[in-house]
């Protein structure tokens, strides 16, 4: 891509100073962790869908029921999420298209039409978890109705969608933040929880599934770590962020986008795995069966006091919020690139929480939902991985960029442990 090109975009998206960093530090003129976190963005959006509501929801039962032998399902979720948004993020990065796009462009039509439909339902399902999850922190907080809540949740989330309008960067620091607010509130919640540090070590490299309800728990842990829509969404975001104007740029900005990939996801994943402990920490011995996200608040007063409790609440507001934020942004990318328009985002917001609203006004259980919303998820989550496989591994279309070999290898090992685990899930609904 040519010069005149890049500057064209790069002051649509970018402050001029954040450009001016990028540019420096690519050229080789400027190093040190202040020009680093110029490129930092694209891995944070993405990991806030691996802290949202379903985490909290599905973790909080893997904690209470079965302590910490679900760890290692985290831990293995995590990495896997790390692999593939590493792939997402290069594929946007080297064929300035996302994987939406690249479907549209490659596929026949009735695969593009069924993979957008799927493609919606989980984006569906998504902000479900999210947005319900952070209706329940605000009715929580404020003493409303679960309606009154969603209406709080959704006006809320809207404004916060305004800052899309002036380009990445805003709203990546916005995104930042909140993702600072759920690290700090679970780092300050195993500061009060008891932990038994050796069972959590062990836990977290010993694999085990106590019963078939925790088989349901684990895919539901897999669906809420690794998201179907963020898989969209991360090329997306690194598709026009930066133009290179060289190889040698581009593979600078591959190294960046890597190690911004694995702390981001790497702090998601040691927040997961600190929900799950804290969980464990607190509800496992004498309050197994804690199943629902209002339950564990008002169990955590008594048990931990009004500190943990808080914290609790304040990590769940922020992170139904952010991810609810982060899921309209995928779901209005998802559409403009398997169909080729958008709508505007008001009436995308409104599309996407209207089956949030049927399930409350349904009666139906919250978490519940939120839990079932994550399974929904994960029986969506191969075809993404399938075509993200695909797609970067081809040489026509990645050039020298495409997957290593053991890269390909450790990609279809994953894929096949999703479809397994989605296969002993379907056994057992069916009786097995």
């Amino acid at each position: 891509m040519n010069e005149t090109k890049s500057q064209a975009v790069l002051p649509q998206t970018l402050t001029e100073q954040t450009c001016f960093h990028i540019r420096e530090a690519l050229a080789g003129r400027r190093r040190g962790p202040r020009v680093m976190l110029s490129f930092v963005g694209p891995a944070v959006v993405a990991s806030i869908a691996y802290m949202d509501p379903g985490n909290f929801a599905t973790n909080i039962q893997a904690g209470a029921g079965y302590g910490y032998s679900l760890l290692w399902v985290v831990a293995a979720a995590n990495i896997i999420a790390m692999l593939f948004q590493a792939m997402s993020a290069k594929l946007g990065l080297v064929t300035g298209r996302n994987l939406a796009e690249l479907c549209r462009e490659s596929l026949p039509r009735r695969y593009v039409y069924a993979m957008w439909g799927l493609s919606e339902i989980a984006a569906m399902a998504t902000d479900l978890a999210e947005f319900v999850g952070g209706a329940i922190g605000v009715s929580l907080l404020l003493h409303l109705s679960m309606m009154a809540s969603m209406l709080v949740t959704g006006a809320v989330t809207y404004g916060l969608l305004q800052f899309e309008r002036k380009g990445f960067r805003p709203l990546e620091l916005v995104i930042a933040a909140l993702v600072g607010v759920i690290g700090l509130s679970y780092l300050a919640e195993l500061l009060i929880a008891p932990v038994h540090w050796p069972s959590v070590f062990l836990h977290t490299f010993r694999p085990s599934i106590p019963d078939d309800s925790a088989m349901t728990i684990a895919v539901g842990i897999v669906g809420a770590t690794v998201m179907p829509h963020v898989l969209y969404l991360h090329s997306g975001l690194t598709q026009n962020r930066v133009a290179p104007r060289n190889e040698h740029e581009r593979s600078k900005l591959l190294k960046f986008s890597n190690i911004e990939v694995v702390v981001a996801l790497g702090v998601a994943g040691l927040i997961n795995m600190a929900m799950v402990i804290m969980a464990s920490s607190a509800f496992h011995q004498g309050h197994a069966d804690i199943a629902s996200i209002e339950t564990a608040w008002h169990t955590l007063t008594p048990l931990l006091g009004g500190a943990a409790a808080g914290l609790f609440l304040a990590a769940l507001i922020a992170s139904g919020i952010s991810s609810s934020v982060v899921g309209t942004m995928a779901g209005q990318m998802i559409m403009q690139g398997f169909v080729g328009f958008r709508i505007p985002v008001g009436v995308r917001r409104f599309v996407t929480m209207a089956p949030a609203f049927a399930v409350v006004a349904w009666g139906v259980d919250a978490t519940n939902a939120l839990v079932l919303s994550q399974v929904v998820l994960s029986i969506a989550l191969p075809v993404p991985m399938i075509a993200l496989l695909w797609f970067t591994s081809r040489g026509d279309l990645m050039g020298a960029y495409k997957n290593s070999r053991l890269t390909n290898i450790s990609a279809v090992g994953a894929t096949v442990a999703v479809l397994a685990l989605n296969g002993v899930l379907l056994v057992q609904a069916a009786g097995g």
